[in-house]
């Protein structure tokens, strides 16, 4: 049985976690209510440094570990960009493993934060287990999973603290691990219990959807999603075993519907985000909900070709793995 996420935690984490990745704007912006015909209120997660909400858990992670620790880490590049800015404040020394086709700019930024990156692997999942197999064995070798280690969650958990004043009825998250979804859902739970949580996966991802429907991890055999952020074959069982306690629904987007989330966005809102940031936004397009509405805006690492792809001059990639 997996321990709960603690609210002391989480509280702790909103007094610790540097002020660049806190209170962050989460506002009703007009032209989006009218294009939707509803309001939903965006919360902004990425003005700051990593340009997405990861920092908040990397850096409550890694302020727990002792020195001469040695991170290994798998990412699509939001967490390893995290884990890699956390520790440099720290001089703890990262390796990021990351799949043979990771978004260029995010391998760019990982290693501009100071990891060392290594591309191996035809998808996340294979990237995760050459890194398992690399920390394995080795005492200054630490592996964090982001989904699976508590103070990823519970920093992520901060987010909760910020919107539970508002008294939403129903909060639409991206799920691709359930680090998010779980330590927001935990303090959203506690201090605002009558808010749905609801998941949003991308459809060319199906894994974490399918295995919380079930109660038990099903494995995808394959990824077609241009939302690399969300993208895994694999459920992490830890996370899985939380969000019992923190989801009451999920539902999935295709690419379509992530990349008109994406136009309007941009034409509303003016933020040019990543496809994995603006699942919440497709599920609102998609999906009736009744009472006050959220999503989280996760990230806007962006691959080069995604200016292109909203434009409408190249067509949607068939298949890009996380």
């Amino acid at each position: 049985m997996t321990t709960p996420l603690s609210l002391a935690n989480i509280e702790d984490a909103d007094r610790v976690i540097p002020r660049e990745f806190l209170r962050t704007p989460q506002y009703v912006d007009p032209a989006l209510s009218r294009a939707l015909g509803r309001d939903l209120v965006v919360k902004v997660e990425t003005l700051n440094p990593l340009r997405s909400f990861k920092g908040r858990g990397a850096e409550y992670f890694v302020r727990g570990l002792d020195s001469g620790r040695h991170v290994v880490c798998a990412s699509a590049g939001n967490f390893g960009q995290a884990i890699a800015y956390a520790a440099r404040r720290r001089d703890i020394p990262v390796t990021v493993f990351s799949a043979q086709n990771a978004n260029p700019v995010k391998v760019a930024r990982m290693r501009e934060f100071g990891a060392e990156v290594v591309l191996d692997g035809e998808d996340f999942d294979v990237a995760k287990s050459r890194a398992i197999e690399h920390a394995a064995g080795r005492s200054d070798r630490i592996f964090v999973e982001d989904g699976r280690d508590a103070a990823i969650s519970e920093g992520a958990g901060t987010i909760g603290v910020e919107l539970a004043p508002l008294g939403l009825d129903v909060l639409l998250v991206p799920v691709g691990n359930g680090g998010l979804i779980n330590g927001v859902g935990r303090w959203l739970k506690a201090h605002s219990p009558s808010t749905r949580i609801v998941g949003v996966c991308a459809a060319g991802a199906p894994a974490m959807e399918r295995s919380w429907r079930a109660g038990r991890v099903i494995v995808s055999d394959g990824i077609a999603t241009m939302a690399d952020g969300i993208a895994g074959r694999v459920p992490v069982p830890a996370a899985l075993e939380w969000m019992r306690d923190t989801v009451d629904d999920m539902v999935a987007v295709d690419d379509d519907q992530i990349l008109a989330a994406l136009r309007l966005v941009r034409d509303t809102v003016g933020l040019l985000l990543e496809p994995s940031a603006v699942v919440g936004v497709a599920a609102a397009i998609e999906h009736d909900y009744d009472g006050r509405l959220a999503t989280i805006v996760t990230g806007s690492n962006y691959a080069p070709d995604l200016l292109a792809q909203l434009t409408g001059a190249m067509p949607l990639p068939t298949s890009v793995d996380s």
